[in-house]
């Protein structure tokens, strides 16, 4: 059954506050430390069975009037008879991106647990500590070479970390600038695993196919997006915006890697949910899009899975 907003809010507190009295790590494998194991205490079951994916082409021809009606209050976007090369508000159908999902259809999983929230920056940074791992970071020069829209001045160099310390005051923010190969390693160092697109797809529609966990219309006061301040937010931040097993930040604050391949380009994987940077209709449950693995985004973070007969 899903679980209450208080609850959602002990969990959200327990992880960011860690668990002095977790259980010890499996054997042959680094110790976790207190944000990590208080993240597997608080992940959330999502039960074995059949749901709703993907989506009809009335539900994205929606999603495309939704995002419009977004993105065009969106100072960013470039106006008719503007000269400058911004992007429209249109680009989302311009870009044909909801034509991606798959059309709506029946499926079904195994149990499994996923969880709460997006893997944050002070548990991330145990893994490094652990680990010896470089810590996230990227240049302007790389960055640019990736060819993300995001100016690295404004919107990417403030993720940056000093060494194996995070940016002051984001210690509960979700992690950016890590590779596909960056959250794997993570989530198999806490004995866990990369979720896959259907799961997380699951996690954030319930059995009953809804558009957003929340329901089935966009309300931006229920996620973290580019009607906001532009930025990742603490996690568990938005208690309204609970998908229906509990699970929250499934839409807003950053984008989920998952362990899905994206077909279209050999050596990149799927991404779920949406960003802070976002509008209405990305974040869907039915919506996708893919990146090269080796991508360092300031807007994809991730969480981590298990197979729910896992310790």
């Amino acid at each position: 059954m899903p679980h209450t907003v208080a609850s959602q809010l002990a969990l959200a507190i327990a992880l960011s506050v860690g668990a002095s009295c977790a259980s010890h790590a499996p054997r042959g494998r680094v110790p976790t430390g207190p944000a990590s194991r208080a993240a597997d205490a608080a992940m959330l079951l999502v039960p074995a069975g059949a749901f709703i994916a993907g989506s009809t082409r009335d539900e994205r021809e929606r999603a495309y009037a939704d995002y419009l009606a977004a993105a065009s209050d969106d100072p960013r976007h470039r106006r008719k008879g503007d000269d400058d090369l911004g992007p429209t508000a249109d680009h989302a159908r311009a870009g044909r991106w909801f034509d991606r999902e798959a059309p709506r259809h029946h499926a079904s999983l195994a149990a499994f647990l996923l969880d709460t929230t997006p893997v944050t920056n002070a548990a991330y940074a145990e893994f490094v500590r652990a680990t010896g791992r470089d810590a996230p970071a990227i240049d302007e020069p790389t960055w640019r070479a990736q060819q993300f829209v995001q100016p690295y001045a404004l919107e990417v160099a403030r993720f940056n970390w000093t060494g194996a310390v995070p940016p002051a005051a984001r210690a509960q923010h979700p992690v950016v600038l890590v590779t596909h190969a960056d959250a794997a390693d993570y989530c198999a160092w806490r004995g866990r695993r990369l979720p896959t697109a259907a799961e997380l797809e699951k996690a954030m529609r319930g059995t009953d196919g809804l558009t957003y966990p929340w329901g089935n219309a966009w309300d931006p006061t229920r996620t973290n997006g580019a009607h906001r301040s532009r930025d990742t937010t603490p996690v568990g931040q938005y208690p309204d915006g609970a998908a229906p097993w509990g699970h929250l930040d499934l839409v807003g604050n950053v984008f989920h890697w998952t362990s899905t391949p994206w077909p279209a380009r050999p050596g990149s994987y799927t991404l779920k949910g949406s960003a802070w940077d976002d509008h209405a209709g990305v974040g869907r449950g039915a919506q996708r899009h893919g990146r090269p693995g080796t991508s360092r985004h300031a807007i994809i973070g991730f969480r981590c899975a298990a197979d729910a007969a896992a310790p």
